[in-house]
């Protein structure tokens, strides 16, 4: 792969994505789109950056962004975060007893593991949720990730640990020994193809939003206009959870104030 090569497929990615590639991640980005030459029956780099730059590679770039992000995830990671929520549970059925609706955004959604833990906790501490007006959003930019996340069908743990106990119970096993999340709970959450640094296509605030292992992967300025955008989306005193190694900056605490590990409460003050 040329310089040139390598500088506008960097280009391409953080125009689509927001993702930084820089020089440290060349061969992993040399590994992922040898891939997709092979799949394309191409020899040179040159000749998918050309089609990425013509004006037939708009589908193409999808795939790039397939090839390129990092999809790892699991059912109850980071489960503090999942402990947390369960302690909102009484406040938010609370708030739905009295008609208002509960919106839950997981953004960065991957495979699906996590908007179904979160549909898992709130099933498990609050046995009328599914007759509320809860509802759960879970996006990607990833559209293979989306779909498979739709399916909500998955494979055993290979390395033999037995699943979750919530997962075992709101699943179901397949006669191939995969297992399938139950219809029931499905229903609470709709799955959406999204870049979250284009327009967002829905109206209304939520409650919580969970965005881990997302932003790391910004530069400063994005990161920080991202922050704001979910800061702008919480409803005053709606928690936004991230990563465990990312941390919201600290020149938008008058909006995003620490409330724990890796975890923010929104303010009252106004964004506008």
């Amino acid at each position: 792969m040329s310089d040139a090569d390598f500088n506008a497929f960097a280009r391409v990615i953080h125009a689509q994505t927001g993702i930084v590639i820089n020089d440290g991640k060349r061969s992993m980005l040399v590994s992922r789109l040898s891939r997709r030459l092979r799949k394309l029956g191409l020899s040179e780099f040159s000749e998918y950056r050309r089609l990425l730059e013509s004006g037939a590679g708009d589908e193409e770039r999808r795939e790039l962004v397939s090839a390129i992000t990092t999809n790892v995830t699991s059912f109850f990671r980071e489960p503090v975060h999942f402990d947390v929520l369960k302690g909102l549970v009484p406040e938010l059925s609370e708030r739905a007893r009295a008609g208002d609706r509960i919106r839950i955004w997981s953004a960065g959604c991957s495979s699906g593991e996590e908007p179904y833990s979160i549909a898992m906790t709130l099933a498990e501490a609050w046995s009328g949720v599914q007759a509320a007006d809860v509802r759960i959003l879970a996006t990607d930019i990833d559209p293979e990730m989306v779909e498979k996340a739709r399916r909500g069908i998955y494979a055993p743990p290979q390395n033999g640990h037995p699943l979750p106990a919530a997962v075992s119970r709101y699943t179901r096993r397949q006669d191939n020994g995969s297992f399938a999340v139950d219809p029931a709970l499905r229903s609470i959450i709709r799955f959406e193809e999204l870049n979250l640094l284009g327009a967002w296509p829905f109206a209304g605030s939520f409650d919580v939003i969970f965005c881990r292992n997302v932003v790391i992967y910004f530069d400063a300025e994005t990161r920080l206009r991202l922050w704001r955008r979910f800061a702008e989306r919480l409803r005053p005193g709606g928690t936004l959870f991230v990563g465990h190694s990312e941390r919201v900056d600290a020149d938008l605490e008058p909006l995003l104030q620490p409330a724990g590990v890796t975890q923010y409460r929104r303010t009252t003050l106004s964004t506008k």
